[in-house]
């Protein structure tokens, strides 16, 4: 038997609500509309939480994917996450405000965040040369085409929908 979009809402934002404590906006306001984007975003966020990027440097990513976008959503929801998972907020901030950290791995993930996402993803030789040279493996780089993606979604619903910041993330 199918399962309804209803009952399919109602289950993500179970799942919203076991991995976050309580249903954030973007997830009701993606279960209510499309709960295949919502069940999407999910599962990606859960795979991506077990990459080789640790949590804060997926913050460090996410925030700059986020100020990138210009998302007023998701700069709050991971300014919190990215305290939570260690990040100065001088680093949250600039991230925030498109600039680049001080401090060398942080400032290179960035980097190369900013990178890709200026050039869709299409690296010259000498880039990826650069980003090497510097420590980040190829691994790294793919982990943060699946964050820019994953970004991308919600970054793009919230502007969309305006959807309201929750009070957890003020």
């Amino acid at each position: 038997m199918a399962t309804s979009t209803v009952d399919r809402a109602d289950a993500v934002r179970d799942a919203a609500k076991d991995a976050f404590g309580f249903v954030p906006n973007l997830i009701d306001e993606l279960a209510s509309e499309n709960p295949a984007v919502a069940e999407t975003y999910l599962k990606a966020n859960g795979h991506l939480s077990n990459g080789v990027l640790s949590p804060a440097e997926q913050q460090l990513v996410i925030l700059t994917v986020s100020g990138y976008n210009d998302c007023h959503y998701c700069t709050k929801a991971h300014g919190a996450a990215g305290a939570q998972a260690g990040l100065d907020a001088d680093v949250i901030e600039e991230l925030v405000d498109g600039g680049l950290p001080e401090e060398g791995r942080q400032r290179l993930l960035a980097r190369a965040t900013k990178r890709l996402l200026g050039k869709r993803g299409w690296l010259s030789d000498e880039d990826r040369a650069e980003f090497e040279e510097a420590g980040l493996t190829t691994a790294e780089l793919y982990e943060i085409v699946g964050l820019i993606g994953v970004k991308t979604i919600s970054n793009y619903v919230n502007h969309l929908a305006g959807t309201p910041v929750d009070p957890q993330f003020q």
